[in-house]
């Protein structure tokens, strides 16, 4: 054995009993406690997203809405066409003195209730669009749309009759929307943006 092979032996000898230094801190990127997961899951691309790439963030208590409409996806009409269901009849109570009928209003009623921002000034809810946009007006809640609104996740976005919750602002500008009595159901729909004929603003 060589001079050199036993300076190697005793180089690996002596790396093998010093003690290892101590263990990085566990990362906590993983559970999203500073964001990162989250923000990885929101640019994700179209093999692995789940969510929405909203270009635009939640409003204060626009989360919890958004939480409370995501769950009812897929909720229809039994029969299709009735305007009801065991779990519309629960959307139905949110509003004082509501029969059986259209239920968008309904749904945003029961959604807002559901996350701690009841509509109406005695969270009363509302049966119909008119009557809820008409309160976010005097209340001012109401954003017209126009030349230069950008709604936000978590806004209800108004149209002619109908009603809906913001869910996403997409990168063309498009809003992704949850929305009650949708064909006879909770659905997720895109629309232009210049549809709508106003937000109602929920925090």
């Amino acid at each position: 054995m060589s001079v050199q092979d036993v300076l190697m032996r005793i180089a690996a000898i002596q790396g093998g009993l010093i003690p290892p230094g101590p263990a990085a801190p566990p990362s906590t990127a993983a559970a999203g406690t500073d964001g990162t997961f989250s923000q990885l899951l929101q640019g994700a691309g179209p093999t692995g997203a789940t969510l929405p790439a909203s270009v635009v963030p939640a409003g204060a208590g626009g989360s919890a809405l958004l939480a409370a409409v995501q769950r009812e996806v897929g909720v229809a009409e039994q029969p299709p066409g009735s305007n009801d269901a065991p779990r519309i009849a629960q959307y139905r109570q949110a509003t004082a003195g509501s029969g059986v009928g259209p239920w968008c209003a309904y749904f945003t009623s029961w959604a807002a209730r559901e996350a701690g921002m009841p509509l109406g000034d005695s969270g009363q809810g509302f049966g119909s669009v008119d009557a809820l946009y008409s309160w976010a007006q005097q209340s001012g809640r109401a954003v017209p749309n126009g030349p230069g609104v950008v709604p936000r996740p978590g806004d209800l976005v108004v149209w002619d009759e109908h009603i809906g919750v913001v869910e996403a602002v997409l990168p063309d500008g498009s809003v992704q929307t949850i929305e009650g009595n949708s064909s006879d159901q909770v659905s997720r729909r895109t629309h232009e943006a210049s549809s709508a004929l106003g937000y109602v603003r929920m925090g």
